[in-house]
């Protein structure tokens, strides 16, 4: 029997919780920023990610798990396995609107009475390292080396210059830089986001091997890629040279085909038409369809250099022997990102964008700050509605997969609701450990709100969520609440819509004159779940790419 063949009679036998305290399995949690749905090849995408297509091919891809709509509000759900009003991240802390502060729920930050992962599992005897994009928190005691990660190199902030430039404050520099909670202001000339975030992981693995290496170990991996600005190596853009010049809409529709194809996408569903201000591609002049390309180039580029850092980590796993007894959770926070930093982004992005060399020859340098905007965005979003920002599923529908030790795999993809709070208890089971307690490290934590998956996991017509479970949302205004086939959907223009987004993911139809009573049930539910986790609807709208 050949090794992939091994691998695969591995991953169809799925560790039981009970059987994790013999041989607790290593825990690695990925998280791409801003990555589309379709992007990766196993997800219906064409851009080269072997590493990610392998892992995705080996388990379960999950083509119904859900996030929230920007970073670090699914960052919060992710840590704390629970609603992101309960854990701190109400909003964005960028984005507090004025009477939203001081209210409960959005103080910016993870607040102290939920207990990270990492704190869960270190109380538990597992080695925590984290590596890239924290954003939940600025202050030291809010730094990931103080909240449960023995081991941390963070970026506090929510983006950056992928090359590093604006780390030094003595310099203008922006971004803040941690390792073990103590500030960096000097980065290695050489520094590439997703290269030294990988880098400084596979240390803080390697320093396991070292000592205490009968520990098993949590590792957090959290890219700041694709994230805007797109900033890329030459040789990586050159790769994709020519590849989009077809432009957003032919992408769009290649990608669908390919979602089918591949058995993620029914051949029924309807796609959402895409809400594009500047129109469709063949609208644009000439001009402006070779700049987009270019963009695209870019994005492409990150994305690639991205699955090859994913390499890098796994190859260090092999290599220890680590990596047959370690289960792999794979994300992106979010829908793409449809913000331009000429129109939708320009008040937003201003202020970085400023003074940037955004000329043709010089897009993805260090020195350029651009983005791509809602076509390329909505091509990789596809079949959904809208992009980052919005409760729609094309902000909240996100790739993901869970692959590794224990994993079964399985063809197609399951396309059943699941949350990104659904992870931290998950995990925890896998680990051994008790989600529900409320105890950890001797302090009184609010209770995990999150499902675990592991009875899924055993057998894939179990139920995470049950027909009568329902599950609310909101940001900036946006809101949804879903039960059983039914989602209620407001995009933040107050107007609810009902869906059977089991039939309609693509959120095509709405049925609120069709069923009104189901309509009214859910604008009811919604309003208590409101209640329970202390929604503070914004006084003015922050955030609408």
């Amino acid at each position: 029997m050949n090794r992939l063949a091994s691998l695969f009679l591995a991953f169809a036998i799925v560790a039981l919780p009970a059987q994790a305290k013999e041989r607790r399995p290593n825990l690695l949690v990925i998280v791409a920023d801003d990555l589309g749905y379709s992007d990766i090849g196993a997800f219906g995408g064409e851009i080269a990610t072997p590493n990610l297509d392998r892992l995705a091919l080996a388990g379960i891809r999950l083509a119904g798990f859900h996030t929230a709509p920007t970073c670090s509000p699914t960052r919060s759900m992710l840590l704390s396995g629970t609603d992101n009003h309960i854990a701190g991240l109400g909003t964005m802390a960028e984005l507090i609107r004025p009477n939203q502060k001081g209210q409960p729920g959005y103080e910016g930050y993870l607040r102290s009475d939920v207990a990270t992962l990492a704190e869960r599992l270190s109380a538990g005897g597992y080695r925590t390292l984290f590596s890239g994009k924290w954003h939940l928190g600025l202050t030291p005691e809010q730094d990931p080396h103080a909240r449960g990660f023995q081991r941390s190199f963070a970026l506090l902030q929510g983006g950056h210059n992928h090359f590093g430039t604006d780390a030094d404050p003595d310099h203008g520099g922006t971004a803040t830089y941690t390792e073990q909670g103590r500030r960096i202001t000097k980065l290695p000339a050489d520094f590439y986001s997703s290269d030294y975030f990988a880098t400084r992981l596979i240390d803080f693995l390697a320093e396991r091997t070292g000592q205490g290496s009968e520990e098993p170990f949590f590792a957090y991996l959290a890219f700041t890629a694709p994230h805007w600005p797109l900033q890329a190596h030459p040789q990586d853009i050159a790769r994709y040279k020519g590849r989009y010049d077809d432009g957003f809409d032919a992408l769009r529709e290649r990608r669908l085909a390919s979602q089918r194809k591949l058995g993620i996408l029914a051949k029924d569903v309807v796609a959402h038409t895409p809400r594009n201000r500047d129109g469709s591609w063949d609208s644009l002049t000439a001009d402006q369809q070779r700049t987009a390309a270019r963009n695209m180039e870019i994005y492409a580029a990150m994305v690639d250099r991205l699955d090859q850092n994913v390499g890098r980590v796994l190859q260090t796993l092999r290599a220890s022997g680590a990596l047959d007894n370690t289960i792999i959770v794979f994300l992106a926070d979010n829908g793409a990102e449809a913000l331009d930093v000429e129109t939708t982004g320009a008040e937003m992005l201003g202020r970085f964008a400023k003074g940037a060399d955004n000329s043709f020859a010089n897009r993805g340098a260090a020195s350029s700050y651009v983005t791509y905007g809602a076509g390329w965005a909505q091509a990789a979003t596809a079949p959904s509605w809208l992009t980052k920002g919005y409760q729609s599923e094309g902000g909240t529908r996100a790739v993901a997969f869970i692959s590794g030790a224990g994993i079964p795999r399985r063809t197609g993809a399951d396309t059943q609701f699941l949350s990104v709070a659904d992870i931290a208890p998950t995990l925890l089971e896998f680990a051994g450990l008790d989600p529900s307690t409320t105890r950890v490290d001797g302090r009184a934590v609010r209770p995990i709100t999150g499902r675990s998956w592991t009875a899924w996991l055993r057998d894939p017509k179990a139920r995470v969520y049950g027909a009568n479970d329902g599950f609310g949302a909101e940001l900036f205004g946006s809101r949804s609440y879903r039960r059983g086939s039914w989602k209620l959907t407001d995009i933040g223009d107050g107007i609810w819509r009902l869906f059977d987004i089991v039939r309609d993911p693509g959120e095509t139809r709405d049925l609120s004159l069709a069923a009104p009573a189901e309509r009214q049930a859910l604008v009811e539910a919604w309003e208590q779940y409101k209640r329970d986790v202390g929604v503070v609807d914004p006084d003015a709208i922050p955030y609408r790419p």
